[in-house]
């Protein structure tokens, strides 16, 4: 076990050390150079714990884990999640067990958790606030992973792998996992007074999500831009973000889009977001979803890869580009990779790209 302990120590201490010698570091590296940071205390808490004193410590910063990893997944899906006084609310758990640890000279040794003591209520309630809080933070990270892929199409014309972030969802739901298998083998341990596996099975699991979250967290970009000025655009938002638009208004927009897209073809640029529209057009955002999803029918995603699609049939189309390979031609009209090139251009004209060209010549 202490193989496992000290090899999850310099690797969660090694990642938080890579992502805060960044040259810019985004708020998003912050929370999770901390978790690491956290979680590198917490197995030097428990190596040493077990080296001289030979028991091992349930720590209260466990309290710090879940709040962390959603602010983390907040910080990624929320493009205007900021850091705020109020969120050391989140705090409080770890502070009360902190207080109450020293206060009542507690021991929070696995194998002596549960003895019937005048301080068991106390052990309990760690126990019950710590489901507690497992359950509701890892709930609200998997509903912000679920609903920034939902939004998505509504914010990117093209949305690749990073952006999905299925390698969060994956770890959110595999922790809950570990922390139910964890429990049942903790049981078992209290009734047979074997705690061994549970220990073992706790920092194994704990490090393979280390090194989970490691890797892809060094790896993940920021999804959103992040401004540090409002603009104008900004302010229109907030201003109108409560007003619903009249059917006149939602025509005046419909208008503007159109003409944007048929003079200034905006779609050949495959880094086209909901986000630089709004900024070119000078209209909020959630208007412009508004008329797109309620006007004209399509999310943008939808909406842009329609116009792009089109634009790869013209050129298809043109035999002065036979010489030009149907990838060449895919990433001139916007497309950012082959892959998602093949799958939109199938789903939106029901044929390959190769079908249309042989259909055509």
């Amino acid at each position: 076990m202490e193989t496992v302990v000290w090899v999850g120590f310099s690797i969660a201490l090694f990642a938080g050390i890579l992502i805060v010698t960044k040259k810019q570091i985004t708020v998003s590296e912050k929370l999770l150079s901390a978790w690491l940071f956290l979680l590198a205390i917490d197995y030097g808490n428990i190596g040493f714990t077990s080296l001289y004193f030979d028991f091992t410590i349930i720590p209260s910063s466990f309290f710090l884990f879940n709040p962390a990893f959603y602010l983390y997944s907040r910080s990624l899906t929320d493009e205007k999640f900021e850091l705020k006084w109020i969120q050391l609310l989140h705090l409080v758990p770890y502070v009360f067990f902190e207080f109450s640890n020293h206060y009542y000279v507690l021991s929070f040794e696995i194998d002596v958790f549960f003895i019937n003591d005048q301080n068991l209520w106390i052990r309990l309630l760690f126990a019950i606030s710590f489901i507690i809080s497992l359950i509701v933070y890892n709930t609200l990270s998997i509903i912000a992973v679920h609903k920034h892929r939902i939004n998505l199409k509504n914010e990117f014309s093209t949305i690749n792998q990073n952006q999905k972030l299925a390698w969060l969802l994956f770890i959110v739901i595999s922790y809950i996992i570990y922390i139910l298998i964890a429990t049942y083998i903790g049981i078992f341990g209290f009734f047979y007074n074997d705690f061994e596996l549970s220990i073992i099975f706790n920092c194994s699991a704990t490090l393979g999500l280390t090194v989970a979250l490691g890797f892809y967290g060094i790896r993940q970009d920021e999804i959103y831009t992040r401004k540090l000025k409002k603009t104008k655009t900004d302010q229109t938002e907030e201003r109108y973000k409560k007003s619903k638009l009249t059917s006149d208004k939602k025509g005046k927009i419909k208008t503007q889009i159109l003409t944007y897209f048929k003079e200034k073809t905006p779609y050949l640029n495959s880094e086209l977001s909901m986000h630089i529209l709004s900024e070119e057009l000078d209209i909020p955002k959630h208007q412009l979803t508004e008329v797109l999803n309620t006007t004209i029918g399509k999310n943008f995603f939808q909406f842009v890869n329609e116009y792009r699609v089109e634009a790869v049939k013209q050129k298809l189309s043109d035999t002065s580009n036979n010489n030009f390979s149907i990838e060449a031609i895919a990433y001139d009209c916007g497309f950012s990779s082959k892959s998602s090139f093949f799958s939109v251009f199938k789903n939106i004209s029901g044929q390959t790209p190769s079908q249309f060209k042989n259909s055509i010549h």
